[in-house]
């Protein structure tokens, strides 16, 4: 709705549209350098990540762990009767949600109430941000409006109360019998195998081999094999019709019909089906174009700055989801951070730093993860002479004593360089092993310092050590250690 005669209603230095994790960052640093500055949201004011990402599928995953320690420690000698209340399950991840969306809410709370705006926004042909009854003129403008998940296009309408994304999974108030999750990404892998593990019988739906984006082979293989029990798992089909039907005990179900890697036509019916397709950036439609900006074809920005956000040498920044960059809460921090400081022409404090390896964790049992680069990026560069060191988890010393030995770790090492140029890995405490292999690929850090760091025993980190120690042979450079030979220990 715009106002009479078009006139506009406030004059700002920086407007901030959408207050999810990006953009919240940019209005605290904006504010902090110029009080003229607004932020403008629709929708709740907390975040993707606390409020249907993150937060809540970690709470599920650990409720999940906690039921396959208690119904699976017979090799330990323990035996007990697990009884999975799915009610207090839910209740529990939408408490701790709500604890964890509280902190948000309050900080929210105490922003100024004229600098907060609850409403759609869209950009005029004029330049000008449109919101309920103001027409606003900023200086500059942050777009931090977030992502929505995908739906392929009939299937809201096919499936009806049947379709869950991960925007309304975590509202169930009860645990279903059956789900079907409809891509093996991040998020529907996760969630899959979360809800198998507290008995929901699970299949997933996936157009390609791959599972957690990982494109090494070998480890995407073992991946596979580590956590499709308790799981169907259709890798490599096709989904040609999805709908709704009433099975004999009268209740309305999900269908899928779909064919098969093998070229073989199935079907499967159940509680939900969860589409797990990943997500698209919600810029489309405000208007943005009217401030200069191009979108491609994805509705992504063209020309835009992977530090800042900022498109070409315009003064709007798109950060977060909605650049479409990388999904990552800790990107979008660091992107609302360093657009807050920029717009106010405070460089000296922008968090501008140099790219950090691209690092993806999956919280899978075993884990997932992927730093630095791929197997298939290194492969396809000419000028870079490689080794692949690894190390196998089904036999590593602590991974077997606790009952998680199952996993491979595959390290690319650079042969010129004696560095570590990307790593992929399914297996126990993943997360770690990334963040390790991270640090020494930013900070250029040699395989041969890493080996001369210590490695405790008994302690699964020394598979890490392993997997090192073959890169170093492959890559024949003499190391000489008082450590004892290498060894799966």
């Amino acid at each position: 709705m715009t106002t009479p005669n078009n006139k506009i209603t406030r004059h700002v230095s920086v407007a901030v549209v959408g207050a999810g994790t990006a953009g919240q960052n940019a209005f605290r640093q904006a504010l902090k350098t110029t009080k003229d500055v607004v932020i403008i949201n629709e929708g709740y004011w907390t975040t993707t990540c606390v409020t249907v990402g993150c937060m809540p599928s970690k709470l599920l995953i650990a409720a999940a762990e906690r039921a396959q320690h208690a119904k699976y420690s017979e090799e330990f000698g323990i035996h007990s009767k697990v009884d999975i209340n799915g009610k207090q399950v839910m209740a529990r991840v939408q408490a701790e949600r709500s604890h964890f969306e509280s902190y948000l809410e309050k900080q929210v709370e105490s922003w100024p109430a004229d600098k907060k705006i609850a409403g759609r926004a869209r950009i005029t042909e004029d330049g000008l941000i449109e919101v309920n009854n103001e027409l606003i003129q900023a200086d500059k403008i942050i777009i931090a409006t977030g992502s929505t998940p995908f739906i392929p296009e009939g299937w809201s309408e096919k499936l009806g109360d049947t379709l869950l994304t991960s925007d309304t999974v975590f509202e169930l108030s009860d645990l279903p019998d059956s789900m079907a999750v409809v891509g093996a990404g991040a998020v529907g892998l996760e969630l899959a195998h979360a809800f198998s593990r507290l008995g929901v019988a699970m299949t997933i739906f996936n157009r390609n081999d791959g599972v957690g984006g990982l494109i090494d082979e070998d480890i995407n293989a073992k991946a596979v094999s580590c956590l499709s029990e308790g799981m169907n798992l259709y890798l490599g089909s096709k989904i040609n019709e999805v709908g709704t039907k009433v099975d004999d005990s009268g209740r309305h179900v999900a269908t899928i019909q779909y064919t098969d890697k093998d070229n073989k036509e199935g079907s499967w019916q159940g509680d939900y089906v969860l589409v797990a397709t990943g997500r698209r950036n919600t810029i489309k439609g405000m208007g943005i174009e009217n401030l200069g900006v191009e979108l491609d074809d994805k509705n992504r920005p063209k020309n835009i700055s992977k530090k800042t956000g900022q498109i070409d040498d315009l003064d709007v920044y798109v950060i977060g989801d909605a650049n479409a960059h990388l999904p990552f809460l800790h990107v979008a921090s660091d992107e609302g951070f360093s657009a807050g400081n920029l717009v106010c022409g405070d460089e000296s404090n922008a968090y501008i730093r140099p790219p950090s390896p691209p690092l993806s964790i999956l919280f899978t049992d075993p884990q997932i993860m992927s730093v630095g680069k791929s197997k298939t990026e290194i492969e396809d560069d000419p000028d870079l002479n490689f080794v692949i060191g690894e190390v196998s988890f089904d036999n590593q010393g602590r991974s077997r004593i606790m009952g998680v030995n199952c996993g491979l770790l595959h390290i690319y090492g650079c042969k010129d360089t004696d560095r570590v140029l990307g790593a992929s890995m399914v297996g126990p405490d993943a997360e770690y092993i990334a963040h390790i292999l991270g640090t020494a690929i930013a900070n250029d850090i040699t395989v041969k310092q890493l080996l001369d760091a210590p490695f405790y025993h008994p302690t699964i980190l020394e598979g890490l050590r392993t997997a090192l120690r073959d890169v170093q042979h492959k890559m024949s450079i003499p190391y000489q250690s008082f450590d004892v030979q290498a060894s799966n220990s």
